[in-house]
């Protein structure tokens, strides 16, 4: 059984990937995406390929890499260089979860914040205010320090 190969002028295959036309060429200038030959007096079209190599990018993409780094998966392709790919993909793991307890850090100072602020009794020192000026203590109006 032979696979079928589409012929798709740009438009259809931005339309097939979810993404913009100008993306496309933006990855074409980046070097992640050839751009085929424009027949004399036509269009250039794309394959089936074309558009795989779009969902490639675009997953790498949901999974943190950056473009630069989509660009060295993509060398990697072929699947012989297996041990690199993982090395790349352990590295990103281990920035991703530096990120996620960054994150989970940020949360609990907000939720603090937010909490002290529902219980403060001055509506004119904000808790969160004074926080982000990096005050430690709302000062009690009145009192000396």
């Amino acid at each position: 059984m032979s696979k079928k190969q589409c012929s798709m002028t740009i438009g259809v295959l931005a339309k097939a990937a979810g993404m913009g036309v100008e993306t496309i060429r933006y990855y074409q200038r980046r070097g992640l995406v050839a751009e085929p030959e424009k027949p004399y007096g036509s269009i250039r079209h794309y394959d089936d390929q074309a558009l795989a190599r779009l969902h490639f990018i675009r997953t790498a993409q949901w999974l943190g890499f950056s473009l630069d780094e989509i660009g060295g998966l993509l060398k990697l392709e072929d699947g012989a260089h297996c041990d690199e790919t993982r090395a790349l993909a352990e590295r990103k793991l281990d920035d991703l979860r530096r990120k996620i307890a960054s994150l989970r850090q940020m949360e609990s100072t907000l939720d603090s914040l937010v909490e002290r602020c529902r219980c403060s009794e001055d509506p004119q020192r904000c808790p969160i205010i004074h926080s982000l000026q990096g005050k430690r203590d709302v000062p009690n109006e009145g009192v000396e320090r």
